[in-house]
């Protein structure tokens, strides 16, 4: 287990203890004390936020990774999309190779114009799965933005992982949480994953409970507490396993089937529970966000189950027993957006 597994695993652990959490305790102050300084210049007006002539829509969270944003950003643009407006994705591009302080065009909604390498796997899952909306890498987002407008005429500009990107002005701020995972331990990072203290629950328009699992008692019941709690508008996003297809030929693997899953996500024991119809013989983890290379999947006999995340960067080796598990996303985009 590697440094970065061990910290994930902390994060999530209800009362960690050990002297490598509290070497991450004390680092966590320094942190905050970081987070809280910019917020404090952001919410007395000292900085203020750079507006473009779109609509605005932030989708985030207040946790590291693996909650669910990027289909969640995906029906949102297929809503706009179907009412004729022109949309642009805006993503920090992580992972990828391109230089992301300069504008990447990822998408212009009809080709795609980099492999996965390249832009990262999230901003090309987008422009596979999201027919009809441009998408772009930036780490600054509001140049990104307005490039997307003056250039290209975007109506709607929808911010992947957006939440923490103040320099950009947002209409509508949405945040997701994982209905099991929550805030994990509830400490800052790096000794817990919270990006952020409790001042940003002010800023949060709407926030989505992403159940991640056949049954949605507890989603349900999360929202209601969080609605009470924050007295916020509360919804929940299910998202639920469809099927298994080949990544090659698009052909679908039965139920029963031995395999070899394997994911670089932020949260793998999810997608794992999202198996049980099959007969997983061994699971391979790496790290978020990880670059594969042909080694890391040449030996595997038989057939491999992973994440679309991760399909976008195996699909460029010669390898015909690469499945990936196909979501299905459900939330009511006009209700949230109301």
């Amino acid at each position: 287990m590697n440094i970065k597994t061990k910290i994930t695993n902390l994060h999530y652990t209800r009362n960690p203890k050990g002297i490598l959490f509290e070497i991450l305790k004390f680092c966590s102050y320094f942190y905050g004390i970081g987070a809280h300084f910019k917020n404090f210049m952001y919410d007395k007006k000292i900085i203020r936020p750079k507006k473009v002539n779109a609509f605005v829509i932030s989708v985030g969270n207040m946790t590291t990774g693996g909650v669910g944003k990027t289909p969640v950003v995906s029906e949102i643009a297929k809503y706009f999309i179907s009412n004729n407006k022109k949309v642009a994705i805006v993503s920090r591009g992580y992972g990828g190779k391109l230089n992301n302080k300069n504008i990447n065009m990822i998408s212009d909604g009809k080709n795609i114009f980099f492999e996965a390498h390249d832009s990262g796997d999230e901003p090309l899952w987008l422009a596979q799965n999201t027919p009809g909306c441009m998408v772009f890498t930036c780490r600054n987002r509001y140049l990104a933005s307005k490039f997307a407008v003056e250039k290209y005429g975007a109506e709607v500009i929808i911010l992947d992982d957006g939440f923490q990107h103040r320099k950009l002005h947002r209409d509508l701020d949405l945040v997701l949480m994982d209905s099991v995972k929550g805030f994990g331990n509830e400490n800052l990072l790096p000794a817990g994953p919270l990006r952020e203290g409790a001042e940003a629950l002010d800023r949060i328009d709407k926030l989505i409970v992403v159940s991640k699992s056949v049954k949605h008692e507890l989603a349900k019941k999360i929202a209601k507490i969080m609605n009470k709690r924050l007295k916020l508008p509360t919804q929940v996003c299910y998202t639920e396993p469809d099927y298994v297809y080949n990544i090659k030929t698009g052909q679908r693997l039965m139920d029963g089937m031995d395999a070899t899953a394997i994911c670089a996500i932020g949260q793998p024991q999810q997608f794992y529970d999202f198996l049980s119809n099959f007969n997983i013989v061994k699971t391979l983890t790496f790290d978020d966000h990880h670059q594969y290379k042909p080694s890391d999947v040449i030996d595997i006999t038989g057939n491999i189950i992973t994440t679309e995340k991760d399909a976008v960067k195996l699909e460029r080796f010669d390898m015909d027993n690469i499945y990936a598990l196909k979501l299905k996303t459900k939330i009511n985009v006009e209700e949230l957006l109301k």
